[in-house]
């Protein structure tokens, strides 16, 4: 089976481009959807947290404020890979269980951080949703209602965009509409069949 790493800058898309792949009856393991799973209430990987960064993370019903603990470890890179060094290990191993069960000729794995975590190992290809970073900005803004400072922060925080494109196999550019997006998804999607003739 042929693995695809899907990333990509901050609000780049990537979910969009996701969904439209799974249309198709592609396989897509989210590693921030993993991640989330991971820190439910009551979870070791969530205690592992409290531990770490202190009870003030928690909400009063025991759930992780997420938002808050986001602020901390993008504007502090100390605090950032304290988070990664107790995250990262469980949701890859995660993803290792889904991936030895799915039966399908190519999987998509959704990881933001693919470059930064060292995680392009443990894929064939990576496929890099690209988009001006103005546009990035516009659509943070509106999804996720947070500060241009924390916007800043975040991407800062993240591989450059000539990172991510210089690991690339292929580049989705996510600039037009979803029209585009999407013709663009289709025409991978069939090369990628192309891909795994013989392999599967």
């Amino acid at each position: 089976m042929l693995i695809i790493g899907l990333t990509g800058g901050y609000a780049s898309g990537k979910s969009t481009a996701a969904r439209r792949f799974a249309e198709h009856g592609v396989p897509v393991i989210d590693a921030d959807a993993i991640a989330h799973e991971l820190t439910q209430p009551g979870s070791p990987a969530l205690r592992l947290i409290v531990e770490a960064f202190g009870p003030e993370v928690l909400d009063e019903e025991g759930r992780l404020r997420r938002a808050l603990l986001r602020r901390r470890i993008f504007k502090d890179a100390k605090a950032r890979r304290k988070l990664e060094a107790i995250l990262h290990p469980l949701i890859l191993q995660a993803i290792q269980r889904r991936l030895a069960t799915i039966e399908a000729p190519y999987a998509i794995i959704v990881a933001p951080l693919l470059i930064e975590s060292g995680w392009t190992r443990w894929v064939d290809r990576v496929l890099v949703i690209d988009a001006p970073g103005i546009l990035q900005y516009e659509r943070a803004q509106k999804r996720d209602r947070i500060s241009t400072e924390d916007i800043e922060a975040i991407m800062s925080a993240q591989a450059s965009r000539k990172e991510r494109l210089a690991a690339a196999h292929e580049v989705i550019v996510n600039d037009n509409g979803l029209e585009k997006l999407y013709y663009q998804v289709d025409e991978l999607h069939a090369y990628y069949m192309q891909l795994t003739q013989g392999r599967c």
